[in-house]
C-alpha cells in the first residue's frame, strides 16, 4: 500500500464530532500513515494536542493562531502559544499568515500576529505552517526578513498563481497542495503550475473537512472532506506532474517526514536513497 502523510487536517472541527474515530480508521486503511492536525486558535491548539496524545506515533499538530483570529493576539496569547509549542506532538507553528480575501481581522493586526509567530518559530526552531489568500506580495516581502532564521516554512493549501509560486520557491518555501486542484471551476490554473514545484518541496494535504475533491465519485454525503480522500488529490496531482502515483507518494511522504521531523512508523520502511 502507498504511504501518505496528510499535512493539514482540521480534525477538531465539529463536522467530525459524531464519527472521528471512524474517519481516522478510514484514513489508515487508505494508506495515510501520519497526519498533522491544524491549530487555528489557542483553544484548538489545546484540542489537537489532546487528540495527538491518544496516538503519538501517527498524529502530530501545529500550534498557533489563524489570521482570522489575529485581532485576539496579545502578549499573553503569545506566551501561551510559546508554551504549547514545546509539546513533543507540536511540529510547526501555525496556522498563521495573511488573509486579505475575507479580512476577518484588520490587516495590521494580521501582520502583527504573523510576525510574532514567526519570532516564536525562529526562537524554538520550528517550521511554519502558513496561510495566504490574496496577500502573496505582502507575505513574500515580510518573509524575506525572517527566512534565514526559520528552519523551514510551507505555504499550506496553495491556490495562487505563477507570480506567487516562483517567489515562494525562491525563498526556499515548501508548497502544500489540496483538493483545490481537483476543482474545475477555480483550480485548473494549478494543473500547469505544480510540475514546477521540485520534488523535496511539495507536500499533499486534504484540509479536511473542507475542499472535498470535486472529482471524487461517489460524492460524500453533506460534502464533507476527510483524510482518506487524499488519494483522490494524489491522482490528480500526479497526472498534472506527469509522474506515477507511486513516485508522488514516495517523494511527498519523505518530504513531509523530513519537514515535520516525523518518525518512520514501525510498519513502514524508510524509502531507499
Amino acid at each position: 500500500m502507498l504511504d501518505w502523510i496528510d499535512i493539514g487536517v482540521n480534525l477538531t472541527d465539529s463536522a467530525f464530532d459524531t464519527d472521528r474515530e471512524a474517519v481516522l480508521e478510514r484514513a489508515w486503511q487508505a494508506g495515510v500513515s501520519q497526519m498533522v492536525l491544524t491549530a487555528t486558535s489557542l483553544a484548538v491548539s489545546h484540542q489537537v494536542q489532546t487528540l495527538c496524545n491518544k496516538d503519538p506515533q501517527r498524529l502530530f499538530c501545529t500550534a498557533g493562531v489563524h489570521p482570522h483570529q489575529a485581532s485576539q493576539w496579545n502578549t499573553q496569547l503569545a506566551d501561551e502559544v510559546r508554551v504549547l509549542a514545546t509539546a513533543d506532538c507540536v511540529r510547526a507553528i501555525g496556522e498563521c499568515g495573511l488573509d486579505y480575501n475575507r479580512d476577518f481581522s484588520p490587516r495590521p493586526m494580521q501582520i502583527q500576529a504573523l510576525e510574532a509567530q514567526l519570532e516564536i518559530a525562529a526562537e524554538l526552531q520550528l517550521p511554519v505552517f502558513l496561510h495566504e489568500r490574496d496577500a502573496s506580495k505582502v507575505l513574500i516581502d515580510l518573509l524575506r526578513d525572517y527566512r534565514d532564521r526559520l528552519p523551514a516554512a510551507v505555504v499550506h493549501c496553495f491556490t495562487a498563481d505563477r507570480e506567487a509560486l516562483y517567489p515562494y520557491l525562491d525563498l526556499d518555501l515548501h508548497i502544500g497542495i489540496t483538493g483545490w486542484i481537483c476543482d474545475e471551476r477555480r483550480g485548473s490554473h494549478l494543473h500547469s503550475l505544480v510540475s514546477d514545484i521540485p520534488a523535496g518541496r511539495l507536500m499533499i494535504e486534504t484540509d479536511a473537512p473542507w475542499l472535498v475533491p470535486r472529482t471524487l465519485r461517489p460524492k460524500p454525503k453533506k460534502g464533507r472532506n476527510e483524510p482518506a480522500f487524499i488519494t483522490e488529490v494524489a491522482h490528480t496531482l500526479a497526472a498534472c506532474r506527469s509522474e506515477s502515483v507511486e513516485q508522488l507518494s514516495v517523494h511527498t511522504t519523505a518530504t513531509a517526514r523530513q519537514f515535520f521531523g516525523l518518525p518512520t512508523p514501525a510498519n513502514r520502511s524508510a524509502p531507499a536513497t
